[in-house]
């Protein structure tokens, strides 16, 4: 375990009945890092987070949080983490203050510090105006923020979010995708959503599980590098001998689409010089030419179906 991991989490496992939920999982969190923890439907992702929180005994593995083990000293080790469930914990009988002060004493915060941390929790979530509104009254923006506010108001090292933006409009969404990007700065987050772009905006790391397993784990930069271009789409006036673009150095494969148009499947090198060249040569009055850059959602469900077929391969031909 690296000595500055606020969550380390090692070879997690946990079963219902024959079914394995999360298949020998491990990861760690470091301070600075915000971690878009992404997967599918019954993937093995929110199991994964109630063991991570405490609310879940894991059938087998270990979970650290802050170098504490969670296991052996629960208590100690769930003082540093604040979590935020999808639907945020909040009275809406109460205002932003009395609410704020009750979920302080439940963090066993002494009583002359609650007022301190009160303040603190609200100047760094927006709530410094609304100490004194009902929860009720609030938007549903504000709302999340008042949730954000508990699950920081003990000043934890590990900040759990579960779907923070669900329900919200674009402009709610980018305030609390900013406070997000704020809040990584001084604690460890783990984000976990739906939103493929709210992980391009808010994150540094991103995970994918799927069938209980981690399938892609790296840097926001890394998937950025996945992300890019691997194919051209190039139209040509006269239609080219697919066989000879195929030959072209770099060239993995060349797809026809409609109108005299093929997607260029390269790999290592760009064939953009070399298609040009040919163009020229055999006279296939090339008129476009664009990279084709694959997204977030392609990257997605590529790793999570070719997972699922793979498995109903392997399962058929037994």
């Amino acid at each position: 375990m690296s000595r500055e991991a606020l969550v380390h989490v090692e070879h997690l496992t946990r079963y219902y009945s024959q079914t394995c939920a999360v298949d020998d999982v491990s990861f760690d969190l470091a301070k600075g890092e915000v971690l878009g923890f992404l997967g599918p439907n019954g993937a093995g992702k929110s199991s994964t987070m109630q063991m991570i929180t405490g609310n879940l005994a894991p059938g087998a593995g270990a979970i650290s949080i802050a170098g504490t083990d969670l296991l052996e000293q629960p208590k100690l080790a769930k003082r540093e983490i604040g979590y935020l469930p999808e639907q945020p914990p909040v009275y809406r009988e109460l205002t932003v203050d009395e609410y704020l002060r009750y979920c302080a004493r439940l963090n066993r915060i002494p009583r002359s510090h609650v007022k301190g941390a009160v303040s603190s929790a609200k100047e760094r979530t927006g709530l410094a105006d609304v100490g004194r509104r009902l929860i009720g009254n609030l938007s549903k923006g504000y709302q999340q923020r008042v949730g954000i506010a508990q699950a920081i108001i003990h000043n934890p090292a590990v900040v759990i979010l579960d779907e923070p933006t669900v329900g919200l409009d674009p402009l709610q969404i980018r305030e609390i995708r900013a406070l997000i990007c704020e809040l990584g700065k001084e604690h460890g987050i783990i984000l976990s959503t739906h939103i493929l772009p709210e992980v391009q905006a808010t994150c540094t790391r991103v995970q994918i599980i799927n069938r209980g397993k981690l399938v892609f784990s790296d840097t926001t930069a890394g998937l950025e590098s996945r992300m890019n271009a691997t194919a051209l789409i190039a139209g040509f006036h006269a239609t080219p001998d697919l066989a000879t673009l195929q030959q072209l150095p770099g060239v993995e494969r060349a797809e026809p689409l409609a109108d005299n148009r093929f997607r260029i499947h390269y790999r290592d090198s760009n064939p953009t010089e070399a298609l040009v060249e040919q163009s020229v040569a055999q006279r296939w009055r090339l008129y476009e030419l664009t990279p084709e850059r694959r997204t977030l959602e392609q990257i997605f469900i590529e790793l999570t179906c070719s997972e699922e077929q793979h498995t109903h391969t392997a399962d058929t031909s037994q």
